[in-house]
């Protein structure tokens, strides 16, 4: 019910599960008195570390690669720049300290991409050249970077003799531990993976997840910034070979789904409405700062020597959403005893309920103003999985048959192909062709190929090469 809301209006469908929780709060419907900070903390903690993990997983280092640089610089840059203006400002409208208001921009400063995913792909839309994977990865890291720069402000709020080379020092100690945890440990999740004989299918989720949990765990207990080493072990292991890949990816996307929707409904419970209505309007002056201001200058600061295009900068600016993650990380103020925390928490609400509002029913009409829209490309579903044990070299991968190829015309045993291959099945339109020796190829056909990478790569290669004029 939740997603066809979402559809038909073009507003994330975890607000829904917001407004849910609102309406079952105490001030709501359903009357539920909730009022820990500490426990909505926690939850939040837990459910974003899986939905990093989940979304490393996810990302394909591939696509990444080429946009690593600006998507590292937006993350991190990007961050500081989008926190010091919004900070600022802050500062301007209401009764706060140079440090408090750099804390509210510190919060409010990561952005949620999967909500702008989620809106595209309800539209079937997609993203032109390399605008996807940079949104996505700079998402996944800009928390971190988000985390550190509101417990380093907390720092310097409850310790005010701490000085700039204390936050350098901070800073420096947690990435580094947080690397380091992140690659140690998708070592040690990939080795447990594919080496444990586990006796039930089903106990490798559960694997999977405890030692997510565990990283989380571990790099913060040795001082590391836990989400950057949970979202490091996602992509080192996402770009691994492990058995039972996919349906393991497949949990941990699911799993990320109700993560979100338990924070969401545990956010909308912690929140009294009629607190929000005292700051609704300063608060809808941070957020227009935030939208219009903050956002595009930390983008067009960070990107200045890229080559991302205006309109894609501009696009960059505007998709900035801002999700789940600043309401937790509204809650840290107040288990650290900070004065204006009750303050704090209802502007950062109220700012993503604006952001979440003004710019995911915009986002679509913005896409196609700007011209940086492109058709969603939906993924072929097969009707078979294949699922390796950690010894087997071969993998399972589609090969689509260009216009104009060579083997457009033949059967499949005139082919060149390498004894080492094997043509599982081909996807003809709608319609799956069991493959023999006297199968003919069609332009447009899809291949699926069991081969390891080098023979691949050679059948790849006898594929696209062209008919001779």
């Amino acid at each position: 019910m939740a997603s066809k809301v979402s559809d038909r209006f073009g507003i994330p469908a975890l607000l829904v599960f917001l407004a849910l929780g609102m309406l079952a709060g105490s001030e709501g419907l359903g009357g539920i008195y909730f009022d820990d900070p500490s426990l909505a903390q926690a939850i939040g903690v837990v459910a974003l570390s899986l939905i990093l993990f989940s979304g490393g997983l996810s990302t394909q280092w591939q696509s990444v690669r080429p946009i690593f640089t600006w998507g590292f610089i937006l993350a991190t840059l990007g961050v500081c720049v989008t926190a010091l203006v919004v900070g600022l400002f802050s500062v301007m409208v209401f009764d706060f300290t140079i440090m408090e208001g750099l804390l509210l921009g510190a919060i409010v400063s990561s952005t949620d991409a999967a909500a702008v995913f989620s809106i595209l792909r309800s539209k079937g839309i997609s993203l032109r050249g390399q605008l996807k994977p940079l949104l996505e990865f700079e998402s996944g890291s800009n928390d971190p970077m988000a985390v550190f720069l509101t417990i380093g402000m907390i720092q310097v709020l409850t310790q005010p003799e701490s000085s700039l080379w204390d936050m350098v020092r901070l800073f420096a100690l947690q990435m580094s531990i947080g690397l380091a945890a992140g690659y140690v440990m998708a070592r040690v999740t990939l080795y447990l993976v594919n080496r444990l004989k586990l006796g039930y299918e089903g106990l490798y989720p559960v694997l999977t997840l405890s030692l997510a949990l565990l990283t989380y765990g571990l790099s913060d207990k040795l001082g590391g910034n836990g989400f950057l080493a949970v979202y490091i072990t996602g992509i080192i292991a996402g770009n691994s070979k492990f058995i039972h890949k996919r349906s393991l990816l497949q949990f941990h996307d699911g799993l990320a789904w109700l993560m979100q929707i338990t924070m969401f409904l545990t956010l909308g419970l912690l929140v009294f409405p009629s607190h929000l209505l005292p700051v609704m309007g300063l608060s809808l002056l941070i957020a227009v700062c935030l939208i219009l201001v903050a956002r595009p200058a930390g983008v067009f600061l960070s990107l200045l020597p890229s080559p991302f295009s205006f309109r894609e900068k501009a696009f960059i600016s505007w998709v900035g959403l801002r999700g789940a993650v600043p309401i937790i990380l509204a809650t840290f103020p107040f288990l650290a005893g900070i004065l204006q925390a009750d303050l704090l928490f209802n502007v950062v609400f109220f700012v993503v309920l604006t952001s979440v509002l003004l710019q995911g029913t915009t986002i679509q009409y913005l896409a196609r103003w700007l011209r940086v829209d492109a058709p969603l490309h939906q993924e072929r579903v097969y009707p078979i999985e294949f699922n390796p044990d950690s010894g087997f070299k071969s993998e399972l991968n589609e090969l689509i048959i260009p216009a104009g190829s060579q083997v457009v015309g033949k059967k499949l045993f005139e082919l060149k192909l390498p004894p080492e291959c094997l043509i599982v099945l081909i996807v003809r339109g709608n319609e799956y062709v069991l493959p023999s020796g006297q199968t003919f190829l069609n332009d447009g056909d899809a291949l699926l190929v069991l081969a390891d990478r080098d023979v691949f790569g050679k059948v790849v290669a006898e594929v696209n090469t062209p008919r001779p004029a």
